[in-house]
């Protein structure tokens, strides 16, 4: 594709990374189920090692189907590059790994995915590090929180499972004052409705899994460099601005520039962590998003038409929708979402916890399942599933209390949906 063009995100979608197949002329990108590739000599096969010359050496690394998915989701997102991975909780171990070590600290969102507040608060100690959570609509709360120890600020677009919506800006404003990366995870808005980038995101990430590949077939993440920090201006990131012994005093940041952390992510991350993705998982990714755009569009006219009815129903106490007008995060979806506002959001019914189990059991047309993004509409009852682990007062605070049902609204017709929302609710007792 021409550099002389400005694309729009449809044809992006479709053509971004993508070219047809040099050896066959295969349009669609094929899947390279290859481990190793062939040198074509002994000083190819150094400058690989040597990162003097970009190319395959083996798909723990780097891999032809995988790279274009890169190229694409990097594009998407207005980054300078991307590194793909086995799942969206590896993506955020991926970003966090250069910039961490033993005593450092992320600060993050108390409104997060269950398994994330698991992982920041639980599975991070056991590489010596910590999490210090947060309500990142109090600012000053978020600045207290940083540190000298503080590598990152941590939060999600449209938060999951609440649909509450973060002020990137103004988080990206604390960050840059205390000189430390904000690190968006964007999985629920898509780069389709929000491109956390453009609003001063130095990191984004994604579980590829949900809207990105949209049928449920596979996992998969992805870390988005903007490639606008630098990363020399301290001496916080040694692993960016120091010589690294692997690969005889290289520096990163010196030698790659804006590309440095995405060049870090394969040749150390992906090198030593391990946490590929795999070339079919990456395929079925790159046809889900030839049709984000026109899938997101579907998944907001839905939330958007069930949101208000469910706002009105009797046995309802309260919807969190951003892009219902009675949000008090509707004026800031408005500007980080301009499309709108996705198609996450929770219901608090009145009956409780046990109306929430009846609820949920009921349904026919939505399942039961701890996914979300999916063409199909989801329901799950996250207290007692996907934020289980947490206290009461943590599932308060991630906007998953006990009385709540979580629901991700697929591409089907919003009358059925409405239909079967509303027996549900009949059973649960309302």
């Amino acid at each position: 594709m021409s550099d002389e063009h400005t694309y729009g995100f449809d044809t992006l979608a479709i053509h971004a990374g993508a070219r047809p197949d040099p050896a066959t002329g295969a349009r669609q990108t094929p899947i390279y189920q290859t481990t190793a590739y062939v040198f074509r000599d002994a000083d190819h096969a150094a400058a690989l090692f040597n990162l003097q010359e970009v190319g395959f050496i083996y798909s723990r690394l780097t891999n032809p189907t995988v790279a274009v998915l890169q190229e694409r989701m990097a594009t998407l997102e207005g980054g300078v590059g991307a590194v793909c991975c086995s799942s969206g909780h590896a993506a955020q171990i991926m970003a966090l790994f250069p910039l961490m070590g033993p005593g450092k600290n992320v600060v993050v969102s108390t409104r997060l995915y269950g398994g994330t507040v698991t992982q920041f608060s639980q599975t991070i100690k056991r590489f010596g590090w910590s999490a210090k959570f947060v309500d990142t609509d109090d600012l000053d709360a978020v600045k207290a929180a940083i540190d000298d120890d503080t590598r990152a600020l941590f939060c999600e677009s449209i938060a999951n499972p609440g649909g509450y919506v973060s002020d990137i800006p103004a988080l990206a404003e604390v960050a840059d004052g205390a000189g430390v990366p904000l690190i968006v995870d964007n999985t629920s808005a898509t780069p389709y409705l929000c491109r956390p980038i453009e609003h001063g995101a130095t990191l984004v990430v994604h579980s590829m899994t949900k809207f990105l590949t949209g049928n449920g077939t596979v996992t998969g993440g992805v870390v988005i460099d903007s490639g606008k920090f630098d990363w020399t201006a301290s001496d916080k990131f040694p692993s960016l601005s120091e010589p690294e012994p692997a690969y005889h005093g290289l520096k990163f940041a010196e030698t790659f520039g804006p590309l440095a952390f995405t060049f870090h992510g394969i040749a150390i991350g992906l090198r030593d962590l391990g946490m590929t993705l795999n070339p079919q998982a990456a395929h079925y990714t790159l046809m889900g998003i030839e049709t984000l755009s026109l899938r997101m569009d579907r998944h907001v006219q839905n939330a958007e038409k069930i949101a208000a009815w469910l706002e009105t129903h009797s046995a309802v106490e309260a919807v969190t929708y951003a892009g219902l007008p009675s949000s008090p995060y509707k004026d800031r979806a408005a500007k980080i979402c301009p499309k709108g506002a996705g198609g996450l959001f929770t219901v608090a019914l009145k009956g409780g916890y046990e109306a929430c189990m009846r609820f949920v059991d009921s349904l026919e047309i939505f399942s039961h399942v701890a996914n979300l993004g999916d063409t199909r509409s989801l329901v799950i009852h996250s207290a007692s599933t996907t934020h289980r682990q947490l206290t009461e007062e943590q599932q308060i605070a991630a906007g998953a209390a006990p009385n709540v049902v979580r629901l991700s609204i697929g591409i089907e017709d919003a009358d059925d949906l409405i239909a079967d929302l509303d027996k549900a609710l009949k059973a649960a007792g309302g």
